[in-house]
């Protein structure tokens, strides 16, 4: 495992859910935390009082990632305040919000990812590492039915973490790692459950085929991990509960 000493992450969507519980986890090991999020003010504050009791610095970095002014306000202050950038964890996502446009899922899941890979690669040196975080719905598109309310995501998921690949010749000069995690539906998140309203019994049916679900412990120690682990190579992809459906 890497010695995460010293390292700085930045992780995207991490005042709730997923992206807080791996803040924490980072935080355990060593890391210092930059604590994206973007409106939530209160809940990021808790986000950053549980890493600073580990020991560890935490930042707060209020940014919406599809907003191209307030994120290259963000990574300037990154570069200005804490100089480098080790780790960053692609956690943010969505793309099944009623009030938003027909575009916003691939603003979201594929525009900002690649906006902020490219942003944070200029503060990134040997050993950096990118951590691009998906569902199994969204890494098999194409290949395994997906749910019609997912669609939107699951496609421009999939577009996100295409593009990143193309980009693994350029990270590699650097000395960067791209790895990708996908999960099964997790327990407790809001993705199944928006998927819940829409079609009753979804979770309890996937459930049933997979035998068991992961929890947001489950995949917020595989993303540690996949931020960790130094035998991984780039592009490799860690998969966390069952992929077949």
């Amino acid at each position: 495992m890497l010695d995460l000493k010293g390292k700085i992450a930045l992780i995207t969507g991490a005042s709730r859910g997923i992206g807080a519980a791996v803040a924490q986890l980072l935080a355990e090991r060593g890391a210092d935390i930059i604590i994206n999020y973007r409106s939530k003010a209160h809940r990021a504050e808790e986000i950053a009082a549980n890493v600073m009791a580990t020991g560890q610095r935490a930042v707060l970095a209020q940014a919406d990632i599809t907003n191209e002014e307030e994120v290259g306000k963000m990574m300037q202050n990154i570069a200005t305040n804490l100089t480098k950038l080790d780790l960053l964890v692609l956690n943010a996502s969505g793309g099944m919000e009623k009030d938003k446009s027909t575009d916003y899922a691939m603003d979201l899941n594929l525009k900002a990812q690649e906006r902020l890979a490219d942003l944070a690669v200029l503060l990134m040196k040997d050993g950096g590492r990118i951590v691009f975080v998906t569902s199994h719905l969204a890494h098999f598109y194409g290949q395994k039915p997906v749910s019609a309310i997912y669609e939107n995501v699951a496609a421009s998921k999939y577009a996100g973490e295409q593009s990143l690949r193309d980009r693994i010749p350029k990270f590699t000069e650097k000395g960067i790692r791209l790895v990708v995690v996908s999960g099964d539906l997790i327990e407790g998140t809001i993705t199944p459950k928006l998927m819940e309203r829409a079609n009753r019994g979804f979770i309890n049916e996937r459930r049933e085929q997979a035998g068991t679900l992961p929890t947001v412990a489950d995949f917020a120690t595989a993303i540690a991990d996949a931020c960790a682990n130094k035998s991984l190579r780039s592009g490799e992809t860690i998969f966390v509960g069952s992929t077949e459906w």
